[in-house]
């Protein structure tokens, strides 16, 4: 008898066995809108040209690829503090930052959740309802119980941040809260900075713990604005733990870099809780990768290749924003006032909650080629200007279906 007879089929990430299917399906009309990669006008990941240039760089100097400290590279720690908190920023200059490099934003998350669930045990973890579905994974993973606070609106398509505040204003102290700091996933609506104003000192008041995710920075207004409540929280007098990724901004996707960094009182402080993040790193995977922090550590050092980057983050905002311009107008034209698709220009970043129904999803995928994840999110970064009017056409027509 096998010894695993009693382990089950792993049914698959929905997200990535949805990816799966696209690539198995030989319609050439097909369109990908599912999963949150940033794809250029012509459908393909691009290469930044800083990126490139620091590769080349790189490769003309290679180094002896040694493990790295557990903590990671320390000049990429430091500049991801300047980037994340801002380089005058009071919380920097004072060294109450602790930051370590991770694997990706997925391993900032991860490292977060394992070192509050080793020193504050008993508290318990408030999502967004909804988040990215590997929130819940890693907190309940890490042995939290984990709660859904609201978010959205589903009958409306809005914010429903009165009843967010409410519930977070009735949490226990010692509650983690988790946030996105920009480019909400899945639903691609933020708090306005006056909504941001009205929560942040509920949760110093309450004494809460803010998990700040900011996986999208620089992908909805710029890099200092997506990072605006992040300070927000620590101007308040917050301490903070905040994950970072560079999969997107970066388009570094495979070389998984990212951070976590905790804000805290004193640098004494900071220390203590550095070493004790490096235990958690050493119990998880010993020490992170190394040539993606190299790429970007190159990158933020260099001012030429700095503003490169920053304008090439600009296009692929103004991108997005187009085709969420495009895919409006073309259901506007068709619908007129007897569908409001307004949210498609006051959503940010690369996700659009659609209002589409699972059958509708369905619809799309199996009659038009058209791929979304079940909740109706929708990608715009999968969006050009070839297709965009096949997917309008494809929206339209399962909408009037279903009349």
């Amino acid at each position: 008898m096998s010894l695993f007879t009693h382990v089950p089929a792993y049914p698959g990430d929905p997200i990535l066995s949805l990816m799966e299917s696209f690539q198995r399906d030989a319609r050439p009309e097909k369109v990908s809108l599912s999963i949150g990669l940033y794809f250029d006008e012509a459908g393909r990941l691009p290469v930044l040209d800083s990126v490139r240039q620091a590769a080349q760089f790189l490769a003309a100097n290679v180094e002896p690829c040694g493990y790295l400290p557990m903590e990671g590279l320390a000049t990429y720690r430091q500049l991801v503090q300047n980037l994340v908190f801002g380089a005058g920023h009071e919380a920097v200059r004072a060294g109450r930052i602790a930051t370590v490099q991770t694997p990706g934003g997925s391993g900032a998350l991860k490292v977060g959740a394992d070192f509050i669930k080793r020193y504050f045990p008993q508290a318990e973890v408030w999502i967004s309802d909804p988040t990215w579905d590997n929130h819940l994974a890693i907190f309940e993973g890490a042995g939290f119980r984990t709660h859904g606070y609201p978010y959205y609106d589903a009958s409306s398509g809005t914010l429903c941040f009165d009843r967010m505040l409410e519930t977070i204003r009735g949490l226990p102290s010692g509650s983690v809260v988790l946030l996105h700091a920009s480019c909400h996933n899945p639903t691609g609506l933020d708090l306005s900075r006056q909504q941001w104003g009205a929560l942040i000192p509920v949760i110093v008041e309450r004494g809460l713990i803010p998990f700040v995710d900011m996986a999208y920075q620089g992908f909805g207004d710029g890099l200092d604005e997506d990072a605006w409540a992040v300070r927000a929280l620590v101007d308040a007098g917050a301490q903070a733990f905040v994950a970072n990724s560079f999969s997107k901004n970066f388009s570094l996707y495979g070389e998984r870099v990212g951070s976590l960094s905790v804000v805290c009182t004193d640098p004494a402080t900071a220390d203590n809780v550095l070493g004790q993040l490096k235990a958690t790193v050493r119990r998880n995977y010993s020490s992170p990768p190394a040539q993606g922090a190299r790429l970007v550590q190159h990158v933020l050092q260099s001012p030429e290749l700095a503003a490169s980057w920053d304008a090439d983050l600009a296009d692929m905002r103004a991108r997005i924003k187009d085709m969420r311009a495009r895919l409006h107008q073309a259901l506007h034209a068709h619908f007129g006032e007897r569908r409001d698709f307004g949210f498609l220009l006051s959503q940010r970043g690369m996700f659009s909650y659609t209002g589409l129904t699972e059958a509708q999803v369905d619809g799309l995928r199996e009659q038009h080629g058209v791929y979304l994840v079940k909740s109706g999110r929708m990608c715009m970064s999968g969006l050009s200007r070839d297709n965009v009017q096949y997917v309008a056409d494809a929206i339209i027509t399962i909408l009037e279906e279903d009349k």
